[in-house]
């Protein structure tokens, strides 16, 4: 008999998302904000209670334990992060369920001039009957990735509670920082000591992707010349029209992400901060090929260049730093966890979609680091604004997925 899982993760992730975790970029903290423990000290609790095995909360900020294997096969990860984005308010979430979805447009009782109409979003229309998860209109949600605790969680509690069920050595990580990119450091794919693993930080229902961008942050730093600017006639050299200029000389008409789609990459400007005396540009760059990545590098460079040129007494500097890489230049080569994934959905009879996602995941980091991590799907939608919204029924098929997973895991021997 099929478990049925909608309450348990229904209730999970209204309590998770209610915990504010934000990160933050502009800390050097692990991890980056003090709120994030909220979240990692109420997993440690949580994992005790159920029973769960080695349960530690690493001095990086991952919460890592252990559900022992009831069969041989080989040891497997699951990961979710508890992070939520830094780019949309995420204090005071208060999430709602809309029971059996009617089809319509879906308001929020926090802000009357927003909705979320199914003509708008083909996906949410395709959920009439299902029941709905969203925030109230002033904040995003947080189902990225509180959507994928709440899965591996109540995955954990049922393989704990039913030791018959077979399956291997199962691992599972939740890591902070990740909407940051920071969520993988060297340490942990020694500590989480498995063959393979699975983010569960994905959209769609059916979603098996093994392809994502590769990236790089780009800094840009302007020092005008400042004076008085009532005396200012041929001494100053303001920085906040040499960013501008930089900017407006970038390409905007085809290399932004609301300019793009499919395989094709970005420059995108995520903060500009400054006065007339100096600017600071941040900017990610992102391409699912190393050499269009460093295409987009070199271009931004260029600019840089050229607007220097122009202006000799500025001082402009250009600095890039990798992120992550496409996964796919590590998957592509053993194959074997993205085929069990793949078998897993269609035993549901989910045809899979493996489309490339444009974003990274932890997983990115993890396979770079030779630990082979496919992402699969949890059901998150319009995730990082106050749209955000997800199905109940979509995170319980993906409990099954994984479910179905560790047992075919077992299958292998």
């Amino acid at each position: 008999m099929q478990p049925n899982f909608d309450q348990e993760l229904e209730d999970r992730l209204v309590r998770y998302a209610a915990i504010d975790s934000q990160s933050d970029e502009t800390s050097a903290a692990t991890p980056s904000t003090e709120i994030q423990f909220d979240m990692l000290n109420l997993l440690v609790a949580e994992l005790q209670e159920i029973g769960a095995a080695d349960v530690t909360l690493t001095d990086y900020g991952v919460v890592l334990a252990t559900i022992p294997a009831t069969a041989p096969g080989p040891a497997i990860g699951l990961l979710a992060h508890v992070d939520t984005a830094p780019q949309f308010n995420a204090t005071g979430v208060k999430p709602r369920v809309i029971k059996g979805y009617d089809g319509g447009d879906i308001t929020y009782p926090d802000n009357p001039d927003l909705a979320l109409s199914p003509q708008k979003s083909p996906y949410l229309a395709s959920k009439q009957g299902d029941d709905l998860i969203t925030a109230s209109g002033l904040t995003l949600l947080g189902a990225d990735d509180k959507a994928g605790v709440a899965i591996v969680m109540t995955l954990a509690r049922h393989l704990l509670a039913n030791p018959e069920i077979k399956h291997p050595k199962i691992r599972l990580a939740f890591t902070p920082d990740e909407e940051i990119g920071r969520g993988v450091g060297a340490l942990l794919p020694k500590d989480l000591g498995v063959d393979f693993a699975y983010t569960l930080d994905g959209g769609d229902a059916g979603e098996i992707v093994y392809e994502s961008f590769s990236a790089d942050r780009a800094v840009v730093r302007i020092k005008g010349v400042s004076i008085h600017p009532g005396w200012a006639k041929e001494k100053m050299v303001n920085a906040a029209h040499l960013a501008a200029k930089i900017v407006q000389t970038l390409p905007q008409a085809t290399m932004t992400p609301e300019t793009t789609d499919g395989r094709e990459g970005f420059i995108h400007i995520t903060d500009m901060n400054g006065g007339s005396s100096e600017m600071e540009i941040k900017l990610i760059l992102r391409d699912f090929e190393l050499d269009g990545l460093a295409a987009k590098g070199d271009l931004l460079r260029s600019v840089c260049d050229a607007v220097q040129a122009s202006e000799p007494r500025a001082e402009i500097t250009c600095e890039i730093f990798p992120q992550y890489r496409n996964m796919r230049y590590w998957l592509e080569n053993d194959m074997t966890p993205v085929e069990l994934a793949l078998a897993a959905c269609r035993a549901h009879g989910i045809e899979p979609i493996s489309a490339p996602i444009r974003g990274g995941t932890d997983g990115s980091r993890l396979t770079e680091f030779g630990v082979p991590t496919p992402n699969i799907f949890t059901g998150m939608q319009n995730v990082h604004g106050p749209l955000e919204w997800i199905s109940v029924q979509d995170m319980a098929k993906a409990t099954e997925v994984c479910l179905t997973l560790v047992q075919k895991a077992a299958e292998m021997g």
